[in-house]
Parts: structure tokens; C-alpha cells; sequence
């Protein structure tokens, strides 16, 4: 069995024990093996002791030297400041916050051994709190590296690294890799990878162990991703377990809907429909993810699924995440099925009092019901759910997933994301779905060109903005902020739509944001689809699902505060009907690093692929998929982009060990998450 943490006996009050495992557990350590898999975030080379007067200032640097005088001092503020010497030099030591007991251990005539980085001080060369320890005069160096440990408040390093030695004085690991395996790959065993990780022997490559490309660092990210991978795994074998309604359907409906069209599918969107069709008439629950780009063309998709549940005797839901989405879905379907016989039922959290007692009895049996979060909420039920639909799933948290999903005990799920996906990330936070890509757009849209304007040309944009609308055009103009924000001072929607007034005065100017009322805001949209509004002033409720193809220009104020999925979402707004489109992105200067960085990729790229896997890069996968929401174990050492071929590496071991070594498996699901199980996908 798994060994707890062991800690010290506690002492008077019993209190000393609990402390630090509440300390251990804040970092995830319950047993051995989680402190034995508690990597250093870096190394600190104290094998050797620098002179005072050759240390560097740059870079971590150990010194030594005797405590001359050490005082308390009150300005400009309280902090502790002690002067040491080697001999060859002195160096002020400052702390800010300080013990007691660190103001006793600097005490004159003591001699300490410092780490830290020396830097210019008022009084010369100084060290901002460094780590120090006293020490006698012969006091040997360590002979390895010093490990770095990820700890918390209250739990210091020596306490943790002292912890982790007593843990790898136990007997190693289980093994769970065949030996020709790991001498194929050039890979030490896991036990041998640990203590050098934790423990780097003299003469080990201080680069190769910081930057982890150390083939000690590589097995253990191949033993993480493999953990990952075979969670995600045993999550899609558990689902094909599990029983749901058979919906193989005649395919008549679907041809009726094709039919109707003015346009025929893209052979992406045939494959698409294809896959969820076969996957729709199995026995255990579908759980696909529709990816692709702006404009793919994904909501006929699930239109041509939702279809094949209706005539297969089931309903279909379509939840979404905003109400201007869910209502431009609606139309588009209502207008898809209607002709064909399909009840088609709106839901929404705006709807009040007898007409959302309508609504709710129709949602009941109705063949498509489309709405918002309001599909989840107590007294909403239906008949024979067959099928769930949830577009843009990135937004919505897993448990608002799971009800829509428990609405009809074991529905089909189809999620939809116009974020799309890159490779890797795909193969390791969604390994346990099915992925269906929609990689090219309908024939007829047309490329959008992207400008970048400093906020000073606004005059020369707002000349182009009139020359659009007398070609008879219309523009969207989207703004981050509602209010007046000083700390950002950002060009709100409501100042810019007063502005915008007062200059172009000849110009139909529709505001639109997300603190109208259900009612106004649709009155708004519904007049700018109708081509009675030229300009329309917005906040990002039209980021996603907003069709307008007389649409041919969007200005989107302070660009440089938009991610750049937003960015490619809402300029994905134009470019939908036959007219040159274009995208204006107003910035204001200074520009971060980041915001550099975002803005060059968006004016470089227009494919959602690409823009996503530079996006990856920049942000990192956490945030990349929501984190918070997204319920799936976060990578700790891995990096996706860099080890993508261990990504791949560790899908086929994850599959054979399955199929060959069930408890091996186990044992290694056990190892990397055991105790952890809140953090697998949901």
C-alpha cells in the first residue's frame, strides 16, 4: 500500500504535527510517493563560496562571511540590515520582513553562508532578503546541487528537502517500463531519474537540469503525460459502458434540410456529419468535439445531427453560452426546420411569468429546444432527450456540462468550440473524446484583410468608416468596457457611440452591450440584420454567432486588451457575404511584450489553427482551455509544445499497457493520481 506522509510526533497541544500536514497537504502531498514526485523548480549551485569582492551582480551567488553589526531600523521603514565581511570585502544584508530568530542568528560574530543575488544598494553591494544559515568556520560544501522545492507558506526548504531525503532512503519504486524499452530510448528507470533529479550528483549538467532537457526531466514527463493519458483513456473506455438511446435514423430529414439549402456542404462538413451520424446510432453515449474555424460552418452540423436524433423518435437540446447567441442560433434553426415540421422551442433566462411557463411546457416535448443555462435550471425537463448540444463548451464550467447532460440521463453530446484546438493540446485535454475538424470554410467567403491604426489616426478610420457605409456597407465598432474605467482607461462603448454620433451625424448608429435588456438588445441586432442601423457600437456579446453579410468592417477599440481568440472571433464577424472585408485593430501605446506579440500574430494569420497553436505558446495550456473550468489534471513538468513527441509516445504506451499490463497500469494511474481523483476530466 502507498505510504502516508510520515511527520514528527507533535508536541505540547498536539498542535505541531497537524500543522504541517495541513502544510503538506496545500501542496498536494498525502503519501510518499507525492513527495517523491515533487520536483525542484530549479537548482542552486552551493558547492562552492564566491569572495565577497568577485561576486557578480547577476545571477544567484553563495557568500561567506562574519556578522560585523546587525540593527533594527525604522527608516524609511522598519527592516533589519546587517553588515558581514570576508576579508576581501563587505556586503549589506536587508530584510523587510523578518524573525526574531533571524535577528538572533545575525547577531555580531556570528559566521553565515549566504545565497541570493547581489545588487547596487545605497551603502554599496547589498542582498534583499537572501537565504543564510550560521555556520562554523570549517563547515564543508555540499557536493551536489541544492534543489529548489515548490513549498508554501510556513514550509521551509530545508524542511521539505529533509522530508523528500527521508522518502528516497526508502526502497525505489516499482517499475513499470520494460528494460529494453528504456534502453531503446535512451531513458534512465524511474528511481534512477529521481535521484538525480532530486539529488543531482557531482559533475551533473546545471543547464540540462534547469531547462529540463536532462533525460532524468524527459522520463518523468513521459510518466506524467502517460498517467494523463491513461485517464483519459479509461474515461472513454467507462463511457462505452455506459447505455444510451440508439438513434440511427432514416436520414430522410436530413436530405430534406439539404436540399433546401442555396449552398451545398464542404467535404469537411460531410465527413462531420458523418462521424456524429455513426457515432449517434451506437448503444453508449457520443461524446464528440466539433471544432473549426469562424465561419465553417459547425451549426448546420449539429442542425443535420439534431435531425438524425428528431426522426430517430428523440429530442435534441442546444445550449449556449450567451442570449444574443442562443437567439441567432434559434432563428437559423427555426428557419432550417420549421419548413420541414420540426418544433423548434426557445428558452431563456430573460423570459418571465406566463411566457416562460409557455415555453417551458414546449421545451417539453418540442423536437429542438435552444437556449441559454436557463435548458439546466429546475423545472425544465424533457420527454426523450437523445441528444445535447453545447456550443462554445469552453465557456461553460463542468458541471453545467454534466446537467444539461443529466437532463436526459444518458443523452449523445456534441460540443462545439470556434476556438479551435491545436494538435497536441487536443491529444492530451481530449484524449477521452472524439474529435471531429471542420478545416475548410464554404465556398464565397471572402479573405479578411487586417489593418493595425495607433488610436491617434481615429479620424483617418472614421473617413473610412463613412466611405464604407456610402458604398452601402455597415460596420461593427466594438469597445471593451461599458463604463469609464480610469486604471485602463479604455474608450468605453457608450462614450464612443456618443462620439460617434456627433461626427457622423448622417449615419444610422445602433449600442448594443450586455447590460440591455434581452428586449432592446434583440431590437438592436434585429435592426442592424434588417440594414436599418449603418454603424453599430458594441461590447463582445457579438464576439460569437452574430451573421450579418452585409457587415464588411469592424473597428475594434484598445486591440491590444483582447486575447487572441476574441480577436479572431470577432473579426470573424465579417467576411461573411460576397463583399471585400475588412478588420481595423485600434491600439494604444505603450504596448506590453504580450500585447506585441498578439497583435503581430493576428495581423500575420488569418487561419484559427495557426493563431491557436502561436496562442498555446504565448499563454501556456492552463489558461489556454480555462483551467478553472475545464476539470482536467493540469500538467506539471510536461510542456505540450515542447514534448509534443511525448505526447504522441505516451498515447501508444497508454494503449498498450491497457490492452497488455491492465495492472500496471493501475499501479502508475495510482502513483501520479492517486488521492487526486477531483482533478480527472469530467
Amino acid at each position: 500500500m502507498p505510504g502516508r506522509v510520515k511527520t514528527p510526533a507533535s508536541g505540547a497541544g498536539g498542535k505541531k504535527a497537524p500543522g504541517l500536514q495541513d502544510k503538506l497537504r496545500r501542496l498536494g502531498l498525502r503519501r510518499r510517493e507525492d513527495l517523491l514526485l515533487h520536483l525542484p523548480l530549479r537548482y542552486e549551485d552551493e558547492t562552492r563560496i564566491t569572495p565577497l569582492a568577485e561576486a557578480p551582480w547577476t545571477g544567484t551567488v553563495q557568500v561567506e562571511g562574519e556578522v560585523l553589526a546587525a540593527e533594527v531600523q525604522f527608516r524609511p521603514r522598519r527592516q533589519l540590515v546587517a553588515h558581514i565581511s570576508d576579508g576581501s570585502a563587505t556586503l549589506v544584508l536587508r530584510f523587510l520582513s523578518f524573525y526574531p530568530s533571524q535577528q538572533t542568528a545575525l547577531s555580531p560574530g556570528n559566521r553565515v553562508r549566504c545565497s541570493g543575488e547581489v545588487r547596487h544598494g545605497f551603502f554599496g553591494s547589498e542582498m534583499v532578503h537572501p537565504r543564510f544559515r550560521v555556520v562554523r568556520p570549517d563547515a564543508p560544501l555540499p557536493e551536489t546541487l541544492t534543489p529548489v522545492y515548490p513549498t508554501t507558506a510556513g514550509l521551509a526548504q530545508t524542511a521539505l528537502a529533509r522530508l523528500i531525503g527521508k522518502s528516497l532512503s526508502g526502497p525505489p519504486l516499482v517499475e513499470i517500463l520494460a528494460p529494453d524499452y528504456l534502453a531503446r530510448e535512451s531513458l534512465p528507470d524511474l528511481w534512477e531519474a529521481l535521484r538525480t533529479l532530486h539529488a543531482p550528483p557531482a559533475g551533473a549538467r546545471l543547464e540540462a537540469l534547469c531547462s529540463r532537457n536532462h533525460p532524468a526531466w524527459k522520463r518523468i514527463k513521459l510518466d506524467e503525460l502517460l498517467a494523463q493519458q491513461l485517464s483519459l483513456r479509461q474515461a472513454y473506455r467507462a463511457r462505452r459502458e455506459i447505455g444510451a438511446p440508439l438513434l440511427p435514423g432514416s436520414g430522410a430529414l436530413a436530405r430534406q434540410l439539404k436540399a433546401a439549402l442555396p449552398f451545398a456542404l464542404t467535404g469537411a462538413q460531410e465527413r462531420a456529419v458523418a462521424e456524429i451520424g455513426a457515432d449517434l446510432a451506437q448503444p453508449y453515449p457520443m461524446q464528440r468535439l466539433l471544432q473549426g474555424d469562424v465561419g465553417a460552418g459547425k451549426t448546420l452540423v449539429a442542425a443535420l445531427a439534431a435531425c438524425q436524433a428528431i426522426e430517430s423518435g428523440w429530442q435534441a437540446a442546444f445550449m449556449a453560452p450567451t442570449e444574443i447567441l442562443a437567439e441567432q442560433h434559434y432563428l437559423k434553426l427555426r428557419s432550417w426546420l420549421d419548413p420541414l415540421g420540426v418544433q423548434v422551442a426557445w428558452l431563456t433566462g430573460s423570459l418571465k411569468g406566463k411566457a416562460r411557463l409557455a415555453q417551458t411546457e414546449a421545451a417539453r416535448s418540442a423536437g429542438l429546444v435552444v437556449g441559454t443555462h436557463a435548458l439546466i435550471q429546475e423545472g425544465v425537463d424533457f420527454e426523450r432527450l437523445g441528444l445535447a448540444i453545447i456550443d462554445e463548451q469552453h465557456r461553460f464550467g463542468v458541471q453545467q456540462r454534466l446537467a444539461l447532460r443529466q437532463k436526459g440521463g444518458s443523452p449523445h453530446q456534441l460540443m462545439m468550440s470556434a476556438t479551435p484546438i491545436p494538435r497536441t493540446l487536443a491529444m492530451s485535454y481530449y484524449a477521452d473524446l472524439d474529435v471531429s475538424v471542420l478545416d475548410e470554410l464554404p465556398p464565397g467567403r471572402t479573405p479578411i484583410r487586417t489593418r493595425l491604426a495607433r488610436d491617434d489616426r481615429r479620424d483617418q478610420v472614421m473617413d473610412y468608416v463613412r466611405r464604407k457605409v456610402e458604398e452601402g456597407r455597415q460596420v461593427y465598432w466594438v469597445c471593451p468596457l461599458i463604463e469609464e474605467s480610469e486604471a485602463l482607461q479604455l474608450q468605453t462603448a457608450l462614450d464612443t457611440h456618443a462620439w460617434l454620433q456627433e461626427e457622423l451625424p448622417e449615419l444610422a448608429i445602433g449600442l448594443v452591450h450586455g447590460r440591455l435588456k434581452a428586449g432592446e438588445k434583440q431590437a438592436v441586432m434585429a435592426a442592424f440584420a434588417a440594414g436599418e442601423v449603418d454603424l453599430l457600437v458594441a461590447t463582445t456579446v457579438i464576439e460569437v454567432g452574430v451573421d450579418v453579410p452585409n457587415a464588411s468592417l469592424m473597428v475594434i477599440e484598445h486591440a491590444e486588451r483582447f486575447g487572441l481568440s476574441q480577436l479572431h472571433q470577432l473579426r470573424g464577424r465579417v467576411g461573411r457575404g460576397v463583399h471585400e472585408s475588412s478588420c481595423i485593430l485600434l491600439y494604444a501605446e505603450p504596448l506590453s511584450d504580450t500585447a506585441k506579440a498578439r497583435l503581430k500574430i493576428i495581423f500575420e494569420h488569418t487561419d484559427g489553427f495557426e493563431i491557436a497553436r502561436q496562442d498555446l505558446q504565448l499563454r501556456g495550456p492552463g489558461e489556454f482551455i480555462g483551467s478553472r473550468q475545464s476539470g482536467v489534471p493540469l500538467l506539471r513538468y510536461a510542456d505540450l509544445e515542447l514534448d509534443a513527441e511525448l505526447v504522441e509516445t505516451a498515447r501508444a504506451l497508454a494503449e498498450e499497457l491497457l490492452a497488455q499490463a491492465p495492472d500496471k497500469a493501475a499501479l502508475h494511474l495510482e502513483r501520479w493520481l492517486g488521492g487526486r481523483e477531483e482533478l480527472l476530466k469530467a
